[in-house]
């Protein structure tokens, strides 16, 4: 059975400017930012360990963070889980999926 599409919460912290360039894009290929350094990933459970793998392989472990927030199944999730205060950024609404 397929593992169901999961919703993720995606925050760094990155020293380098080089790397916070790369960690960007590669997080802005596969989910919507809605902060300067916070993205919401939507995909299947082993989309998201490949996704980390390569992040792991740009982060340096001594001065970065990666900080990944499960909110859970997103067929389970309402539009109310987000607030906002100020300018909101738009959610694609199925979720760009990373398989």
């Amino acid at each position: 059975m397929t593992e169901p599409v999961r919703r993720l919460l995606v925050a760094y912290d990155i020293a380098e400017d080089r790397r916070r360039e790369q960690i960007a894009h590669l997080l802005e290929s596969s989910g919507d930012r809605v902060q300067y350094s916070v993205f919401i990933v939507d995909g299947r459970p082993a989309a998201f360990i490949r996704m980390r793998r390569r992040l792991e392989s740009l982060v340096d472990f001594r001065s970065d963070s990666v900080i990944f927030c499960d909110l859970g199944p997103l067929a389970s999730l309402d539009t109310d889980r987000f607030t906002t205060i100020g300018r909101a950024r738009p959610l694609t609404s199925s979720g760009p999926l990373i398989v």
